[in-house]
């Protein structure tokens, strides 16, 4: 998009976990790199690697499975960095609705998802669980799993541990119900993938600005990347300049997902290349990539030393799992003590 400022568009309207974003323009840490930018949010999530792709956006948020697929499609788009590290996913459910743990009893539900991915994982799931695709019916939700739920127009639907499990299990406690009625079928352990790192929330951009603008994209990094290392250091702080600068993020509900979001959080925004080829295994699985595929993935912009790879990722899963149920039940900002392998030099 031919623009003094960089256009950034986000994955879904403004949510808790976009803090270090919005806190680089509200701290003027963009105007201290010396660009302008504008954010903006969609009305259809679905729309974004499209938009981005066809270049009337510069750069924007996505997860890792759609930016694979934009690329597949070939909208020109790669990523530049993590934002949200491998966020628990799967098919989110209430007790009340004789869902349990085991995937067959999604038979004859109906299952609701955002965009059309979601439902070709749901799918290839069928399959390995003596199902066909017919045997439930798929409900396109976009934005509004929850409130589907809610509703009862939906039995089940995709959504994130940080997101719209916390979103039902405040509605629940409303209702005098146990917050642990929701529940999640997580779609990493179903497909034995080893990680969630199919849904972990990238910076995307259409590579043609990349490729003329790449002063502009390191300076946006340094930008968020200061945000995010405030964001980490003082949560609290963080979250109340958040809400100062976006009213909308008021509330109980909004800081409690920003909670659970906390420990997923990158802290050196690196694409993680064991990830990248996971999930590229994965879309070629689904029939969603061809087997020559190259993951559409740099850390170019980055002008920092990353972190090493994680030293044992399963562990730290399980520690994950038990970590989120603690932040649920307590409240409060915890992040894992991650044991790395070695840090890695920018070259730029």
């Amino acid at each position: 998009m031919s623009s003094d400022k960089i256009t950034f568009l986000t994955n879904w309207h403004a949510t808790p976990y976009h803090a270090p974003l919005y806190l680089a323009q509200a701290k003027g840490y963009f105007k201290e790199e010396g660009i302008k930018v504008a954010l903006l949010e969609p009305n259809d999530p679905s729309d974004v690697t499209e938009i981005i792709g066809t270049g009337k956006v510069d750069m924007g948020f996505k997860a890792m499975i759609h930016t694979l697929a934009a690329k597949a499609r070939n909208f020109p788009v790669q990523s530049i960095g993590s934002l949200l590290d491998e966020p628990f996913t799967g098919v989110v459910y209430l007790k009340s609705s004789d869902i349990t743990p085991d995937f067959r009893t999604l038979k004859g539900k109906k299952i609701g998802y955002v965009g059309e991915f979601g439902k070709i994982q749901i799918d290839e799931l069928t399959s390995h669980y003596g199902m066909a695709p017919t045997d439930y019916t798929a409900v396109r939700c976009g934005m509004n799993v929850t409130k589907a739920i809610i509703n009862g127009d939906i039995d089940a639907g995709i959504g994130l541990e940080n997101v719209q499990m916390v979103e039902l299990a405040e509605w629940l406690a409303q209702q005098g119900r146990p917050k642990s009625d929701v529940q999640m079928l997580r779609i990493d352990e179903l497909a034995e993938l080893g990680c969630c790192c199919f849904c972990s929330i990238l910076y995307i951009g259409n590579e043609a600005f990349l490729a003329q603008h790449p002063d502009k994209v390191r300076a946006f990094m340094r930008a968020v990347k200061k945000a995010t290392d405030f964001v980490l250091a003082d949560p609290a702080k963080a979250w109340a300049e958040y809400v100062d600068f976006k009213p909308a993020m008021g509330g109980e509900l909004n800081r409690k997902i920003f909670e659970r979001s906390f420990a997923y959080f990158s802290s050196d925004l690196k694409n993680v290349e064991r990830d990248w080829q996971k999930v590229t295994r994965y879309g070629k699985r689904l029939g969603v990539l061809n087997e020559s595929f190259v993951p559409n993935y740099t850390n170019e912009f980055l002008s920092w030393t990353t972190e090493g790879d994680q030293a044992d990722p399963t562990g730290d899963q399980k520690r994950m799992i038990e970590l989120q149920k603690r932040v649920a039940e307590e409240g409060g900002f915890q992040r894992l003590d991650v044991e790395r392998m070695g840090a890695v030099t920018a070259s730029a």
